[in-house]
Formats: structure tokens, sequence, C-alpha cells
């Protein structure tokens, strides 16, 4: 017995840890990874790691650095804010990224062996966005001109006039000296004369302008020899202006700028050609009026003759984010729940999956030649890990984030489809409780993503400000539509909400239920149902369309197609989904409306907005307020204040969480919650 107590125990000890249901504080906390960064040699590789810092309330993000079989180390610490954008010189000897420490956004450069960072740039304005130029001694960057806004408060005081309180961003040059000192580290003599002549000073290196013009640039990047870059740019930084994009040419030896592809729909630079004869770029060529949910086309044009080529035509996917190498055009794009990343031939335009690799690619970096990449991915069973490795062979995992939640309680996923009510396949991420048993019937909650392009996926912490860990350990199911117009099951499926929205958004939920309930597998009777953004309207659809739920919440969600159309600051994508204007169409726009039936609605609902959202503006959650009051059903509106679309910090997110689960709690389980205080993060 001796011997075999001790081995009790420590099984004992391991169901406990395996158990642990993580609070929302531990959730919110979790560290991940972002953007990842391929050294020239293939053998180091730069990522960045987001954390939460709860006492100045924000997410920080900084910058890690992986070399070989030793164990990665971080490089940036910025107490403040955030270090972001790792790029290694073409030489590979620095490390250059942004940071805002204390003077606006910064070019800053650090040895990639270690040191200390120093500042390289020093724009009043800040940099908005940068690379290296190929020659390793110069960057390119973008950054806002100055707007003059204080000069004209001065004597007029603060106003904006619609669609022109808006500031140019424009293509800037600096050189980069690695030895020249800090001027800081130098004194610096004026002359007692008249003249005020300084002496023995050292002074930073100053930006050349390269572009000018009423246009704003929004990508860009030098050819292999240096001596061009081509740009995307459109006419304002506006939301709505990316359908006017179009790709010049600048010659940096004589500052000349050249007008290169240029359709009525948006053209967007994607990468030069090895040998930098071609430009890729996607394009909606004439379409200016379905390019929110139709494909672009990938094309290739030659610099010298004009000549294009179209690749990859049969892909049924929106491109983006390409990168050409030596190997081909690699890009990840959605395929389903999951995210392969895809090798396209620029000769033939044929593609293939690139295999060995996680099921979902988020970002991707590889060597010129195409012989090494790392990744930023993961399985469905994963948090997003970094990986590298040689082409052909299995990467190897860099990171290990995934460890933080190896004792916890997480959701398993399952995906699984039906058939709606017009016959259209629909899929959706299935969560059980960890005891799940197939003899019982379970409460059921509903979470729809925003978008309509988004997509939800296989995940062991599904995040946002939903608490679905703590449901699933209260013992119900949990789905999460990839409803119609969701990305990744191609373009035909992503229109089939046009003039549909909300009516279609309802069939495939609703299916959805039911094919749960001819299974068996849930109680109708306890059903709660909500979502963000456009999941957020489907939720206020569902709300004033049927009495299926007992509770809905509803995340910066449209109440009223007109009064958002006015409001919002997209407008082509209410005429583009509904194809017409409230005043050519009044009728598509009450059909797809929530307040059309608000006399209908019993449900009690939870609204949830930001103070200044301008995508969904916070008079849609004053309306359905007011219609669910003026009928006597239970609702309650939530504002987060200083919050735009989204919640954006720890602390608002945690309440956000906390909101929900007392919303659900009371309705689904009669419970009384309250948001607990004095409590240890």
């Amino acid at each position: 017995m001796k011997k075999i107590v001790p081995l009790l125990l420590l099984l004992a000890a391991f169901v406990v840890r395996a158990q642990h249901l993580p609070t929302l504080e531990e959730q919110i906390s979790l560290r991940g990874a972002g953007s990842v960064q391929l050294s020239p040699d293939g053998k180091a590789v730069a990522y960045t790691v987001q954390t939460t810092d709860w006492n100045d309330n924000r997410y920080d993000t900084e910058i890690w650095l992986a070399r070989g079989t030793d164990a990665p180390l971080q490089l940036t610490n910025n107490p403040k804010n955030s270090s972001m954008a790792p790029l290694f010189s073409p030489d590979g000897k620095w490390i250059a990224f942004l940071s805002d420490r204390g003077n606006k956004t910064q070019i800053y450069v650090m040895r990639a062996d270690g040191g200390e960072p120093r500042a390289v740039t020093h724009e009043e304005e800040g940099v908005s966005f940068y690379d290296w130029h190929p020659d390793g001694k110069r960057f390119l960057f973008v950054r806002p001109d100055a707007d003059g806004k204080k000069e004209v408060e001065k004597r007029y005081g603060g106003f904006e006039i619609d669609d022109e309180g808006f500031t140019l961003l424009h293509l800037w040059q600096i050189e980069f000296n690695p030895d020249q000192p800090d001027p800081s580290t130098y004194p610096c003599y004026e002359t007692v004369d008249s003249l005020k002549t300084k002496s023995g000073c050292i002074t930073w290196s100053k930006a050349s302008r390269l572009t000018t013009g009423k246009f704003t640039v929004t990508a860009f990047s030098a050819s292999p020899d240096g001596t061009k870059v081509a740009f995307s740019h459109q006419p304002d930084p506006l939301t709505n202006s990316f359908m006017k994009s179009d790709i010049s040419v600048l010659d940096l030896s004589t500052k000349k700028t050249a007008l290169l592809v240029s359709n009525p729909g948006s053209d967007s630079f994607q990468d030069w050609s090895p040998d930098g004869q071609e430009i890729l770029y996607t394009t909606h060529l004439a379409d200016t009026s379905a390019n929110f949910y139709l494909n672009a086309k990938l094309l290739a044009i030659r610099l010298d003759t004009k000549a294009t080529r179209a690749l990859a035509t049969t892909l049924d996917e929106n491109f983006g984010s390409l990168a050409w190498n030596s190997a081909g055009i690699f890009g990840a794009l959605w395929h389903k729940t999951n995210r392969p990343l895809y090798r396209i031939d620029p000769v033939s335009g044929a593609y293939s999956t690139v295999a060995n690799l996680p099921e979902q690619v988020f970002g991707f970096s590889y060597t010129k030649n195409g012989k090494a990449f790392a990744l930023a991915a993961r399985n469905g069973n994963q948090l997003t890990e970094i990986f590298s490795g040689q082409v052909g062979d299995v990467p190897k995992q860099v990171t290990d984030f995934t460890s933080q939640i190896k004792n916890w309680k997480t959701a398993h996923s399952e995906v699984i489809s039906w058939k709606s009510k017009d016959g259209a396949t629909i899929e959706g991420v299935l969560h059980k409780p960890l005891n799940y048993d197939p003899k019982k019937k379970y409460p059921l909650l509903v979470v729809i993503h925003g978008g309509p392009t988004g997509i939800d996926t296989p995940t062991p912490v599904p995040g946002g400000v939903y608490p679905v860990l703590q449901w699933l350990d209260k013992g119900c199911l949990v789905l999460r539509p990839n409803y119609r117009g969701s990305a990744g099951y191609g373009e035909a499926f992503r229109s089939l909400n046009v003039k549909n929205l909300g009516v279609g958004d309802m069939w495939d939920v609703m299916s959805g239920i039911d094919y749960l309930d001819k299974k068996g597998m849930i109680d109708p009777s306890k059903m709660g149902c909500m979502g963000w953004s456009q999941g957020g309207y489907i939720s206020a659809f569902l709300t004033t369309n049927t009495t299926a739920f007992k509770a809905i919440s509803v995340g910066a969600g449209i109440s009223n197609w007109v009064t958002y159309y006015v409001g919002t600051d997209i407008h082509p994508f209410t005429r583009q989904y509904l194809k017409a204007t409230p005043w050519n169409d009044e009728a598509i726009y009450r059909k797809t409306s929530p307040m059309t039936h608000i006399n209908n609605a019993r449900t009690p609902t939870l609204i949830q907005h930001g103070e200044f959202d301008r995508r969904v503006p916070i008079s849609n959650a004053y309306e359905l307020l007011q219609g669910l009051r003026d009928n006597h059903v239970p609702a309650e509106l939530v504002v987060y204040k200083g919050f735009g679309h989204g919640i954006s910090k720890p602390k608002e997110r945690l309440a956000a969480n906390w909101h929900n689960l007392e919303w659900f709690g009371k309705y689904l389980w009669s419970e009384k919650i309250e948001l607990p205080l004095n409590q240890k993060k």
C-alpha cells in the first residue's frame, strides 16, 4: 500500500489540475503570438507577443527572437507602449521595429545579436509603416502630412467638415548610418557672436519626401534592385476610398512617379517578381458595386510592355497579403474552417496547398530563395504558435503558448454541417462540455461572428466578450455558425445574403438549431443567442422575428438599416448588400431591419455598444432599446465609455464578459450573478 497511495495521490492531483476552470481574467491574460519575420539566412525568427497589462488597462506587444535551438528571448520592453513590425536588415545584422517611446511612433533599430535600440526617425507626425531599402542603407516609410489643424483651431475653434477632416499619408526615405553616434552623447557649443552658429554638433539624419499630391499611400515595396518603389494609393484615407485605389511606380533616381494600374474598381499592390520585371496585384477591375463580397482577381503586369496575365483563376477565395519569391507566389487563404498556405505557380497560374503545415496559417515569412520559412499558425486544439523550417519538411514548433492552457477546461471543437431553409449547406463549430453525455439534452447558446465575411473555427479558448468556457462548464452546448456570407466557402456562398440580410441569416441559425434538436442533443426551451457587429445585427433580427430564445445579447448591432445607412462610415456596404439606397427601395430596408417587427419582440435582450462607434453608430442601440421598452420587453443597454466598434482594453472586455454571464445566467439558469468587486486578478 505504501507504493500505491503516492501513485493514487499523484493521479488525483493530475485530475484536479486537469479540471481547472480558468477565470475570465486568466483567459483575457493569455499571451499570444502575432506577426512573424524570418532572417535573410533563415536561421533566426523575430515575432511579436501580446501580453495583458491590467495596471495600465492595455494590451502590450513586444518583440521576441528565436535563433537555432536556443530558447527564445525577449528583445524589446517598452513600459508604456508597444513594439511591433520587426524587420531584419538585408544583411541580417539589424532588426528594425516601430515603437512609441514618448515621441510618437518611430523607426528603431537594434543589433540582431543584442544591444540597446536607437531611434532612426524623429518625425513630429510619427511613422505609419515602413520597410528597409534593399541596400540596407536607408529606410522607406509612410507618415502623415502635417495637417495644420492647430492653427485653424487657434482662430476658429474645433470643427470638422464631413469627409474632409483627414490627413494624407505620403512616402519618405531616410538614410541609416549604423556608425553614427547618438547626438545626445556629444556636446554642442553655440558661439557668442551674433550669427548664433554652432560647432562640434552631430545632428540626426533628416528624412526626404518621395511622393506628393492629393492621394494617400496605403502599401509599398522597393524593387529587388532598389531603383523603384511600387505603391498603392487612394484619393484619401477615408474607409470607403479603398474602392478607388490605384498603383503607381516611383523612380528613386529621378523622383518621378508614373501611374501603372488604374481600374474603376480597387487595385492593390502585392509584391514584385524576383527579377523586378513584373508586379503582382489584386484588382476588382470595373466592379465598384459588389467588391464587399465578390472575389478580387489576381494579376501580374510587366513594367515594360504593361501586358497583364491572370493567375489562380479557379481559386475561389479572396486574395490578400501575397509574397513572391524564387519558389513561387505564396498566400494564406481560408478554406472552410482551415486556413492553408497556398503556392501559386507564377508561370502557369496553377495553385496547390503547401503540405505538412498546421491547419490554420495566419502569418508567414520566406527567405528570398524560398527555401526556408516561418509561420504564425495553429491547429484547432492549439493557441497560435510560431513555427520554422525548410521547404518540404515538417516545420518545428518554436514557441509553446499552448502550455498556458494544458491544465484548463477548454472547448473541444467539432465541425458540423446542416441544410438551411433554401438548401444551402451551412457549417458551424459545435462545442460540448467535457463530460458530454449523448443521452442528455443540453441548453444551447448560439454565438454568431461578425463580418459578415468573418469565420468561426475550432479553438480551445473562444475569445471576445462571451464567457464560453464558463457556460460549457455549467453544462450546455455552444454553436458558432458560419452563416451565409462567411469567408472560406467561396464567392457564391458570400453572395447568398445579398438582398437577404437577416432573413437568410435567420434561416441558417434556426436550421442549425433544428438539426441539433432532431438529433436529440438540445433542450429547445433553454436557448440563448448573441453576437457582435454583424453577429449583433443577426441577434437583433432574431430578437424581433422569433421567440425561440430565452435571452439574447446584441453587441454593436444594426437595428435599422435606414438610420444605420445615414450614420455609418461605410455607406457602400449597405448599398452593395441591399442593392439600393433607402430612398429608392425602402421595402428592402424594411424587410431586413430588426425594427420592422419590433412589436413582435418578446425576448429579454441585453444591448452592448461602444460610446463612439462609427461603424455601427450607437443610435442603433438606443433605437432597439426604446422599441423593446415600449413593448415591455426586458432590455438593458451597457455603453462602454471611450470605445468605438470593438472593446479593445482588458478591463472593459472583462466587464463585457461579466455582463453576458449575468444576463444569460438570469434568463437561462435563473441565477442571480453580480459583478464581483475587490477580487484579486
